[in-house]
């Protein structure tokens, strides 16, 4: 049941990554709104699951907020190093984004796809009501991981090629995380401990990344209204899940 489920998962994936690739011409819109979707997710569905599930503190801070700064600051690390390393080989940025850090970006976004499927059949060994609870909350915001995939592929100047086989990744990890709840179970601090790192990695590319190239060329309203709209999207879908 669970792998079944996982299938809906697959398709609104597919879903948002066709949808951001489709809007191409409103390139601002598309990052602007992938911008409020991932600030979204972060602080109203990973942080708060992260707390939740790590529960253990170290020297009075929650091991999950000490992840989530780690996981921010790693994800400027990463993209520093990957910048220089392309700049010392005399390589270019295309139009000053490292192509590298786009596919490492999406590359975390595929593993948290993945976490998705377990999530959802672990809730099923708990009982069919909890699994199908897990189970709309993920088929439900899986339409904004699918786009932000596409996005933050395609917008550190990606070929197609490479955003779409990264959607594709992104769209089979729910159904092969759930195939592996058959197998293996995640200790829960554990995998609080990774929401939380993953959290602080996607906002790191949200704050610093997408929005600042959102706002760039088109400092619009409607590119502010979109990236509201994303967080308000978020929040719909937990508070529908809930």
């Amino acid at each position: 049941m669970a792998v079944f489920v996982a299938l809906g998962a697959f398709l609104m994936t597919l879903a948002g990554g066709w949808t951001a690739h489709r809007v191409t011409d409103r390139r601002h819109l598309v990052l602007g709104l992938a911008g409020g979707l991932m600030l979204g997710v972060v602080g109203l569905e990973l942080l708060p699951e992260a707390l939740e599930a790590a529960g253990t503190e170290v020297y009075g801070v929650p091991a999950a907020l000490l992840l989530f700064v780690g996981g921010f600051l790693l994800a400027h690390l990463v993209e520093r190093l990957l910048a220089h390393r392309q700049a010392a080989h005399g390589a270019e940025e295309t139009n000053g984004r490292t192509p590298e850090v786009g596919l490492t970006a999406a590359a975390a976004m595929v593993g948290h796809s993945a976490m998705d499927g377990v999530a959802i059949g672990a809730a099923f060994q708990v009982g069919g009501g909890m699994g199908a609870a897990v189970a709309v909350a993920v088929i439900a915001h899986d339409f904004a991981d699918g786009f932000n995939t596409y996005t933050l592929t395609s917008v550190y100047g990606n070929a197609r090629r490479r955003a779409l086989t990264m959607l594709l990744a992104d769209a089979a990890a729910p159904v092969a995380g759930a195939a592996s709840t058959l197998f293996l179970s995640i200790p829960e601090p554990l995998l609080g401990g990774y929401l939380g790192l993953f959290g602080g990695a996607l906002l790191y590319l949200a704050a610093a990344e997408i929005l600042p190239e959102a706002h760039h060329a088109h400092p619009a309203r409607s590119t502010l209204l979109c990236t509201v709209a994303g967080v308000l999207f978020i929040w719909l879908v937990v508070g529908a899940a809930h």
